[in-house]
């Protein structure tokens, strides 16, 4: 024990340096997910449609809030559409939510998961569905819904306990009802994932009363063994519904930060598994989740070892843990934004695939500068490399310069039998080739256009490169192309071969100034560059000089 709390000082002594050094190697691919909460209009929608006037105002507010996530750099949008048994789009199956218009059942006079899902692609961002799984509503919703209710409409799917309702997760039919509903939207709607929230039993279910279904179902198993089994049914349903509509959307789910004792620090009784009965880890073993989002709103040794269970055990699909940025308000605690920055940088240290900030407004109101200084730059949702679709074709690419503009286009990449789409992202270097896993290289992500401009005067680059992205968000080959015959004459350096480790290339003038920085090459074109001294150096990947030379122009 001794050992472990040396280890945490030593971290806690050098977590300053190790976030310095990932601000300045951000990866390629990472999450950067918020939750946009509907229930009690708490992140949107705030303004309610009251007359038509007001569904303008509505879809207004959406698109700012997005604005403002897009300037972060946020790519993925949990946006609930099942709020507690009523919904955010119209459905054949269960009412328009109150919180769109402030009456249960009536509708907005627009469509907002379909609006919301339209503004997300227009900035590059995903959208996943958010949907509430179990939990229905306290007894006071569940009396304004009156006969919508599915307590009056499917009374065998409910059970009443400490005055809520919940589907019952001991009823069969229950996954069936689930499974319609999530068919409904996949089916319906552009939605780049389905992320399951409340897949778990009550919280506290001492006294919860399914002795009936246990009776009836629990064939020889414990209690808890069969209340786990019920929820892992339910995933696996719902797992199977998305996939066999389309299976490049991505299934998630929140379960509890914990998910069980770890042997040197307890979850004091409050983990995933035990409590709430979510077999979160043996889903991923099992290939029934693409994606958790564990709820892990804790700090210090309450968070960093879980964190790392939770990777350790991700069967090669994608963790992203939930971060509790509403922990910075006084009356959630008071956390100090180092907290939150510690946790988010950590959380890329694990190997996690990103994270998720809980929740939208108070990143917007309160933790603006933690996440631009976490996050400055921009990064691409994680491919599912776990998809058995063949990869894309590489495109065919053309440049051509037009006054002072380039002009970018390639031909369209034909879209994998039963993909809806294909888009691009752009790159362009100053070398005269492109390291496209080089975040910084990325011009524009997710192009659906076959074709990209730019003014020649904000353009500094000697090379440019296209891929062609599936439904999965795996690329293809990149499609390259030099620009050097369309700008002002080039320097060409011509370098040694490469030796062991030398990964990166850096030139520097007589002042020392950095003119070039780039991925190793035998031969590099330099732009522009005046009569002088000049030192070439080759690095390693963690950034050490193993050679050096200077050269005269």
């Amino acid at each position: 024990m001794k050992a472990l709390k040396y280890i945490t000082i030593i971290f806690f002594l050098l977590f300053p340096l190790l976030s310095a050094a990932q601000y300045s190697h951000l990866p390629k691919y990472e999450y950067r997910a918020v939750w946009l909460t509907a229930i009690e209009n708490l992140d949107w929608p705030r303004v309610q449609v009251k007359v038509p006037a007001d569904t303008l105002a509505q879809q207004r507010e959406l698109t700012l809030i997005l604005d403002s996530l897009q300037s972060l750099n946020v790519n993925t949008v949990l946006m609930q559409v099942r709020v507690r048994g009523d919904v955010a789009y119209p459905s054949a199956i269960e009412p328009f939510s109150h919180v769109f218009t402030g009456v249960e059942g009536r509708s907005p006079l627009y469509d907002p998961l379909a609006f919301a899902i339209k503004e997300c692609h227009r900035r590059g961002m995903q959208l996943h569905a958010w949907v509430v799984a179990f939990p229905l509503g306290k007894n006071e919703h569940i009396k304004r819904m009156g006969k919508m209710s599915l307590t009056r409409k499917n009374r065998a799917l409910c059970t009443p306990y400490k005055g809520n309702w919940y589907m019952e997760p001991g009823n069969p039919a229950t996954a069936g009802y689930l499974c319609n509903l999530v068919g409904e939207i996949v089916s319906r709607y552009d939605v780049d994932g389905l992320h399951l929230d409340y897949i778990r039993y009550p919280d506290r279910t001492v006294g919860y009363p399914d002795e009936k279904w246990y009776r009836l179902h629990g064939k020889g198993l414990s209690l808890a063994a069969w209340r786990r089994k019920n929820v892992t049914d339910v995933a696996r349903k719902v797992y199977s519904t998305v996939k066999s509509i389309k299976p490049w959307v991505r299934v998630s789910c929140s379960p509890l930060g914990k998910y069980r004792d770890l042997a040197s620090y307890s979850s004091y009784g409050w983990n995933a598994r035990d409590a709430v009965f979510q077999e979160a880890q043996e889903w991923l073993r099992e290939g029934i989740m693409d994606i958790l989002f564990p709820m892990l709103y804790f700090k210090g040794n309450n968070f960093y070892p879980f964190v790392r269970d939770w990777q350790e055990n991700s069967f090669g699909r994608h963790i992203v843990p939930g971060i509790g940025i509403y922990r910075l308000l006084r009356e959630y605690g008071g956390w100090s934004p180092t907290e939150i920055t510690r946790q988010l940088c950590t959380s890329r240290s694990a190997g996690t695939a990103g994270t998720a900030l809980f929740r939208t407004a108070h990143l917007l109101e309160n933790g603006k500068g933690i996440y631009a200084a976490v996050y400055g730059k921009q990064a691409l949702v994680p491919p599912m490399e776990w998809a058995a679709a063949p990869l894309p074709g590489k495109p065919s690419l053309s440049l051509k310069k037009v006054n002072d503009t380039l002009c970018l286009s390639w031909q369209a990449v034909e879209a994998v039998e039963g993909h809806p789409r294909v888009k691009y992202n752009v790159y362009a270097s100053l070398s005269d080739t492109v390291d496209v896993e080089n975040i910084d290289n990325l011009l524009c992500g997710n192009l659906v256009d076959t074709s990209f401009v730019w003014p020649c005067r904000t353009s500094k680059a000697v090379s440019v490169a296209v891929t062609a992205v599936d439904a999965y968000g795996r690329e293809s080959e990149p499609s390259q192309c030099n620009i050097a015959a369309l700008y002002e004459p080039l320097q060409e350096l011509s370098l040694p071969s490469p030796q062991s480790g030398w990964q990166r290339l850096e030139v520097y003038d007589i002042f020392g100034r950095k003119i070039f920085a780039g991925r190793y090459s035998t031969r590099v074109i330099v732009r522009n560059l005046p009569k002088g001294h000049y030192n070439i150096k080759a690095l390693d990947r963690s950034g050490r000089v193993l050679w050096s030379s200077t050269f005269k122009k």
